[in-house]
């Protein structure tokens, strides 16, 4: 027979599962009478966690937001989902604040775990393994990305302190329209209003985001994933690449995704397939060069360089080097 204290934390787990819960169903869940639920309720409630009634022919109980996090009672599958998650988002950057913070959370996890559970969690962690190496960490403060994300949420403009990635130091206004997480870092992409064009900001370089009074409305149709990436394929580098290649839109995003490189697509002609092969107008920017004659090579399709003269003779050098070796006895 389950002792108070057992059914005291069963009804805390299915509270937490959400929704109002009745009398009558808590009552058969834990095998009880409607007079003891009300009394394991006024146990959880002596115990600070937030529960409260709710009147009305479809009464009955449900947890509150409270001040403090309640204890949580989670099943062997959610247990190793919120450890798995954990794992996952140390490997590619998606923990904020610092490391630490995911590594104990996760410690905390383990300790209270049932010794046949813990070895279970255990074998699945040591025997994982990834194909990927860790993705650089570039974490946000979590109190800036949650100031960000109310910013947002409410259409609120922000004042953010940000410092660039040569090191200059400025304070600026934006109306943030979202938060896009992309290979390990966080971006918050808007519109900076005193100059009325779009901007998208690291929130790992931002140090203080304040909101201001006033709202805004973001554009109809805005997608900020794509802003970003966008943004990132015009980001001011050392080189700036124009190429005319024949293909499709999809062919060429197969080794030119839309954070390196922008396809202007021509309207087709009337009559014709929008997925035909033409002539695309492509651009990109770029630190260095040496990485763009292998992927060019590796979309097999025609392509024309319109500039810099370098790009040409880097493609020209790789190829001579190409037919060398495919000669070579």
């Amino acid at each position: 027979m389950a002792r108070p204290t057992s059914r005291v934390l069963t009804l805390l787990e299915l509270l937490q599962s959400g929704g109002i819960r009745t009398v009558a169903e808590l009552a058969d869940r834990l095998g009880v009478d409607g007079r003891t639920v009300r009394r394991y309720v006024d146990h959880l409630v002596d115990l600070d966690i937030p529960v409260e009634a709710v009147r009305g022919r479809y009464g009955g109980y449900r947890l509150a937001p409270g001040y403090r996090l309640p204890p949580l009672m989670l099943n062997d599958d959610e247990a190793l989902a919120v450890l798995l998650g954990l794992v996952a988002g140390r490997r590619t950057g998606l923990l904020t604040a610092t490391e630490t913070a995911g590594e104990t959370a996760a410690a905390k996890i383990r300790r209270a775990l049932p010794e046949r559970l813990a070895r279970r969690l255990d074998a699945v962690m040591e025997s994982l393994a990834f194909t990927a190496p860790p993705g650089e960490l570039a974490t946000p403060e979590t109190g800036v990305l949650l100031a960000v994300a109310d910013a947002v949420r409410h259409r609120r403009p922000i004042s953010i302190r940000y410092t660039t990635r040569d090191g200059r130091r400025s304070e600026r206004v934006l109306h943030p329209y979202g938060i896009v997480t992309h290979t390990g870092r966080w971006y918050v992409t808007g519109t900076d209003p005193e100059i009325g064009q779009d901007r998208t900001f690291r929130l790992d370089r931002i140090a203080d985001a304040r909101t201001l009074p006033g709202s805004f409305e973001p554009p109809a149709g805005l997608d900020p994933a794509q802003r970003v990436l966008s943004g990132l394929a015009k980001a001011a580098y050392r080189h700036e690449v124009t190429l005319r290649i024949h293909g499709t839109v999809e062919q060429i995003r197969t080794r030119l995704p839309a954070s390196v490189a922008s396809v202007a697509e021509p309207a087709p002609a009337e009559g014709t397939d929008p997925h035909t092969e033409r002539w695309l107008h492509v651009e990109l920017r770029a630190e260095r060069l040496d990485w763009l004659p292998p992927v060019l090579a590796s979309l097999d399709r025609p392509f024309v360089i319109e500039r810099p003269d370098e790009l040409r003779d880097l493609v020209i050098a790789l190829a001579e080097r190409l037919t060398a070796s495919a000669r070579r006895a």
